[in-house]
């Protein structure tokens, strides 16, 4: 059975999709940008700052689905600029405290609103 996750601390869809959707021990997560909450609009500052933002909302995702990071097996960072791939690393590693998911990371010649990160994760309880 599917089940729709979706929290008020998190971007909206900005199309046909869920934030995240639930089937049996398994927890897909939808790629998710560094959108305000309020204005709908990106946020740019730095690639830092950006890649907090969006783990950040990933977080409050799979809390409003009963997990944590440590539930995520599997990432998919996609960036605008492989330049930024240490820096991307440096905010992402600190947000897990066990073993790191398996990830995959790939330069996008163009994201969702002209977003300089995307992160998608899929998790599931153990």
């Amino acid at each position: 059975m599917k089940k729709i996750i979706k929290t008020s601390n998190a971007p909206a869809p900005i199309g046909p999709y869920h934030q995240a959707i639930q089937v049996g021990d398994c927890v897909y997560v939808s790629g998710t940008i560094a959108m305000d909450l309020d204005s709908k609009q990106l946020i740019k500052t730095s690639i830092k700052e950006e890649t907090k933002i969006v783990m950040d909302y990933i977080g409050a995702v799979l809390k409003e689905a009963s997990l944590s990071y440590d539930h995520i097996v599997k990432a998919t960072i996609y960036l605008s600029d492989m330049n930024n791939f240490v820096h991307v690393n440096e905010v992402y590693s600190g947000y897990f405290t066990k073993e790191f998911p398996a990830r995959a990371t790939i330069q996008a010649a163009r994201l969702p609103k002209d977003a300089n990160i995307e992160i998608s994760v899929d998790a599931k309880v153990f």
